[in-house]
């Protein structure tokens, strides 16, 4: 779980079901960061509903601040808890991308040639 997670609303007030459902959501993907980023790992999430003609707009935006990067995904629909599914969804595919860009090289190395050796045994 992550341990550091803002969450304000801008134009709304942020229920405790709906903070309960960020939480869930957005706290679980600490699996996706390396090991040596989770500690200093910080997000930001921005829940935003329209002003005046665009009432029926809600906005999650989340901004993750890690060691190498900070990463901003942003969606906005109808409804909060789908935009909230949504962002989830795409900060799993960065946070991904930024864990094999940014992930121990000689881990996988060792793992790989312990594969290998196993293999060869059997």
């Amino acid at each position: 779980m992550i341990q550091k997670i803002e969450i304000n609303g801008v134009h709304m007030s942020v229920g405790d079901d709906l903070m309960k459902y960020v939480l869930k959501k957005i706290g679980r993907l600490d699996k996706y960061i390396p090991k040596h980023a989770r500690l200093s790992a910080h997000v930001e999430v921005k829940l935003k509903e329209g002003k005046s003609k665009d009432k029926n707009k809600r906005t999650c935006e989340v901004l993750v601040h890690l060691p190498h990067e900070n990463i901003t995904v942003s969606e906005t629909t109808i409804n909060m808890y789908a935009a909230i599914d949504i962002v989830e969804e795409k900060l799993k595919a960065t946070l991904h991308r930024y864990k094999e860009l940014h992930a121990d090289p000689k881990l996988r190395q060792r793992v790989i040639a312990r594969l290998k050796r196993n293999a060869s045994i059997v």
